[in-house]
């Protein structure tokens, strides 16, 4: 094994060098655990949660900065007390992570989408919105954007979440470890719907969550080696290949800030930086990022 980052993939017959993409499953990720939960009909993978078990993937490979996109179609009907999650993680009780929670409803009410970000194992970071469509009817896309500047939360390419390197103000920012690529689906009616007053209806299971178009675009990096060389590798914007950390991916364009600001206006329900009874002093980065309080 060379001592660098490995960053070669297959799209198509051909090799791409400078990052990782595929459509399909079995190339990028394998099941997790409940493998008894899963289902494969043709490129649609399906995961199932039932009273015994729910289900999870993860990725084959880690990966240092890129774009990771999944299609979903969520759990139909009745998903109160269920949680399906994509995100991406590194390992450790000092890990980052970046989370996309969808958290299921009563029949009739829209879904919520939790996202959150740790940096260095400290989380506590949650945004909660509805979306501008029903995730149960058809699929649409979710990524998660992940450069030496920003990372991005999409649905549908549209930005729903940026958080910005603002390590020039003294706040930490989540580089320097590589990250598995994950998604889930299990019971938390402990806390998912209506803070955990709606229980899981096992009469409406199994719950399914159906998956299809796996993507990932990014620097692939080996464990064998060490984590400082995997940066150094990763981190190189000389390297045209790696596309995600170019400058036009730095900040957001013009269209995609007025997007994210539409989002923020008509779809956000909670947001941690307004929240003074959780924090009553600001968190810091709430008070640089030009997204937070209002």
């Amino acid at each position: 094994m060379p001592k660098w980052c490995v960053v070669v993939g297959i799209v198509a017959a051909f090799a791409v060098m400078g990052c990782v993409s595929s459509s399909r499953f079995e190339e990028l990720f394998q099941p997790d655990w409940a493998l008894d939960h899963f289902t494969y009909e043709g490129e649609l993978v399906k995961m199932k949660l039932d009273s015994y078990s729910g289900a999870g993937f993860s990725s084959k490979r880690k990966y240092m900065y890129g774009k990771v996109t999944v299609q979903i179609k969520l759990i139909e009907g009745d998903s109160a007390g269920t949680v399906t999650a994509f995100y991406m993680s590194s390992d450790g009780p000092y890990h980052n992570e970046f989370d996309f929670e969808f958290l299921g409803n009563t029949t009739g009410d829209p879904y919520l989408v939790q996202t959150n970000v740790y940096v260095n194992g400290v989380g506590n970071r949650e945004q909660r919105l509805n979306l501008w469509f029903d995730p149960t009817k058809d699929f649409h896309s979710y990524s998660i954007l992940w450069n030496q500047r920003q990372v991005v939360f999409l649905v549908d390419e549209t930005p729903v979440r940026v958080h910005s390197n603002m390590e020039h103000k003294g706040i930490p920012y989540p580089k320097g470890q590589s990250m598995g690529v994950y998604s889930s689906i299990w019971n938390a009616d402990d806390w998912a719907t209506q803070g955990g007053r709606v229980k899981t209806d096992w009469a409406h299971a199994p719950f399914i969550a159906s998956y299809n178009e796996f993507q990932i675009n990014g620097c692939e990096c080996s464990h064998r080696i060490a984590a400082a060389d995997n940066m150094r590798r990763c981190s190189s914007t000389a390297n045209k290949q790696y596309w995600w950390d170019q400058p036009t991916h730095s900040g957001l364009s013009l269209h995609q800030s007025h997007q994210l600001k539409w989002v923020r206006a008509n779809h956000m329900v909670y947001d941690y930086c307004s929240d003074t009874t959780r924090f009553p002093a600001t968190p810091l980065e709430c008070l640089h990022h030009h997204h937070g309080r209002h």
